[in-house]
């Protein structure tokens, strides 16, 4: 997509490809794993209920929850409930997902498993992952091409290496 040529009828579709994860993972307490990933798909204009729910065991194996379709979001440990964001992200299997601060409310442990969970993502099915973190050892810890903003404004823009 080229940005500068985009207009408001073209939103819709650049939504298509593009994937949110989101640091409060943003999940509907009121429904288990499954129907908060068919309800995405359902307002993204899927209606054939197989197709669906074949998507939706395809996603929660890419992010290692194959049987926890069933478990509601509130009985779930943070990390799990990061890997279903990260597994609503895929839904729409989007050219780029947008990940804001999502190792934020983690431990330690829990991030790095996000963390080689969004590389696997990138490396095994070509889809680019844009991180915002304040987490220096993030940073250090899995080097990659990182701009460093401040005031709206570009300051750095390198790639980090060992």
């Amino acid at each position: 997509y080229n940005l500068r040529d985009l207009t408001w009828k073209t939103v819709p579709y650049l939504r298509r490809n593009l994937g949110v994860v989101f640091q409060d993972f943003q999940l509907l307490t009121d429904r288990n794993v499954n129907n908060n990933l068919k309800f995405v798909l359902k307002a993204t204009g899927w209606k054939d209920e197989k197709l669906m729910d074949e998507k939706i065991a395809d996603v929660l194996d890419k992010v290692g929850l194959k049987s926890k379709g069933f478990k509601m979001t509130y009985e779930m440990s943070g990390g799990e409930q990061q890997r279903v964001d990260i597994a609503r992200a895929l839904l729409n299997s989007p050219k780029l997902i947008l990940a804001d601060e999502p190792t934020g409310n983690l431990d330690p442990e829990t991030s790095d498993e996000i963390m080689n969970l969004l590389i696997h993502i990138a490396r095994d099915y070509g889809t680019s992952v844009v991180m915002a973190t304040h987490d220096y050892i993030v940073i250090q810890k899995y080097p990659a091409r990182m701009v460093r903003t401040e005031g709206g404004r570009v300051i750095d823009n390198a790639t980090i290496v060992h």
